[in-house]
């Protein structure tokens, strides 16, 4: 007799989904795929050449007989009722990486970027960096391509350089980065976590908690919240900062940056030789330089990837200037933290798009217009959380603000009446996409052909 097939429920239908029950499938499980929609468009085309069992729209709690694996979407917390169900069923619970993880080899190398804002530009530079030293390089996770995708495909000494965010790491079990780079913390997705901050971090935490004496812990000694980290890790510990030498990590001297490291004092580039626009991209840089060289990459192929990379699609994207006015896609900008960033960067008199969305993270807007410091000539906000948004204008008596419905191409319409030659319209939404676009990147694209149609 063969062996009975083990069975695997997958909770959640999107990229990572899609991906697990493929990597499932061809490891001999029998799989059942969940979603709280009834039906998604696409979906059988993208599990094509896999079996399985649609069970969209049901409950998964039942789904649960005869379940031994269970498969969570970032979007579902792990404190569901019907995860904690399956658990106590003796059904293991695990998240997306884990998952890539367990089927990616051993020998391989994990280098993890988390923390709050500047995780997807961190990552792809970090990604370049280990590609111009010409090592064997997948660059995954949260940035938009899920390590189930291709954790068959790494082998013995690759570099997975993987975004990992609060969402993921909270069901890791065996997860083992080798390197982490903690950015920073600042308040996201407080209502995944039961609207408390200590919740939030603690999920950012937990990619530390696999680390070894052998590994590393590239901490930001500029974010007070990440400083104190260094209790949370049995790996070495090195820091990152802008605004003080360090006896060993990476700082600034003179627009310099310089790496201490087993008491060398090593020159790397100046900053002015990015091509990454504001003070947030520095930090991004010292943070990816410094995971390249804990893990012992050359110099110079550091210093060659720091300046040949030209940043990520939907982060502060130069689109089209038109009739002396620049337009810039930030869609990556999904809480008003990354937004401040945005606004930071601008050198020009700015429109900003706010909102463009209808999920609300309860967030608080007011620090966003506490940091406009005249830069914004205007705001427009639509969607769910414009009741939000004015609330903020209103308590730092900030007075241009328009309110807006209707689509991307009449939004932008809108934005350009008020916009002169020598200003910028900014998409930076400072809010999550969802309930209007499929992603903060489809939104993206549509800002991108919408300005392109004007």
């Amino acid at each position: 007799m063969s062996e009975q097939k083990k069975t695997a429920l997958v909770v959640g239908m999107a990229r990572s989904g899609i991906s697990s029950a493929k990597l499932l499938y061809r490891n001999g499980y029998r799989v059942i795929v969940n979603d709280m929609k009834n039906s998604i468009e696409g979906l059988n085309e993208a599990l094509r050449g896999i079996e399985y069992i649609d069970a969209l729209g049901k409950e998964p709690s039942a789904l649960l007989d005869g379940v031994d694996l269970m498969v969570l979407s970032p979007v579902v917390p792990i404190f569901a009722p019907f995860a904690k169900e399956a658990a106590a069923r003796g059904i293991e619970v695990i998240g997306e990486i884990e998952l890539g993880y367990r089927y990616a080899s051993r020998d391989s190398h994990f280098v993890c970027i988390s923390g709050t804002n500047g995780k997807t530009t961190t990552t792809a530079l970090t990604g370049e960096i280990f590609k111009a030293a010409k090592k064997r390089t997948f660059v995954l996770g949260n940035i938009g391509i899920p390590i189930t995708e291709h954790s068959a495909e790494i082998k013995a000494w690759d570099y997975v350089v993987a975004e990992v965010a609060a969402l993921q790491l909270e069901s890791i079990q065996a997860f083992r980065a080798n390197a982490v780079g903690m950015l920073n913390i600042t308040e996201d997705h407080l209502n995944r976590f039961e609207y408390k901050m200590e919740n939030y971090i603690a999920a950012k935490c937990r990619v530390f908690e696999n680390q070894q004496p052998c590994d590393f812990a590239i901490l930001n000694h500029d974010d007070p919240v990440v400083l104190d980290m260094h209790r949370l890790t049995k790996a070495r510990v090195l820091y990152f900062s802008m605004e003080r030498e360090l006896e060993e990590g990476m700082f600034l001297r003179r627009g310099q940056m310089i790496w201490r490291f087993d008491g060398v004092e090593t020159p790397l580039i100046f900053t002015r030789e990015l091509q990454i626009p504001g003070a947030h991209n520095v930090q991004n840089a010292l943070c990816a330089a410094s995971l390249g060289l804990c893990m012992g990459l050359d110099v110079a192929a550091v210093c060659e990837g720091l300046k040949s990379f030209k940043g990520v699609e939907h982060r502060i994207e130069f689109v089209r200037e038109k009739d002396g006015v620049v337009y810039i896609n930030d869609s990556k900008g999904t809480n008003p933290d990354s937004t401040i960033k945005a606004v930071q960067a601008m050198s020009r008199p700015t429109v900003l798009l706010l909102g463009v969305g209808n999920y609300d993270k309860k967030s608080d807007f007011v620090p966003l217009f506490e940091a406009f410091e005249g830069k914004i000539k205007a705001v427009i906000a639509s969607g769910v959380n414009v009741p939000a948004i004015l609330e903020a204008a209103k308590r730092t008596g900030y007075e241009d603000v328009h309110t807006f419905e209707g689509d991307l191409d009449a939004l932008l319409r809108e934005a350009t009446s008020l916009a002169k030659p020598g200003d910028a319209v900014l998409l930076s939404p400072a809010a999550a996409s969802w309930g209007m676009f499929t992603d903060y990147e489809e939104r993206g694209r549509e800002f991108k052909k919408a300005v392109m149609r004007l």
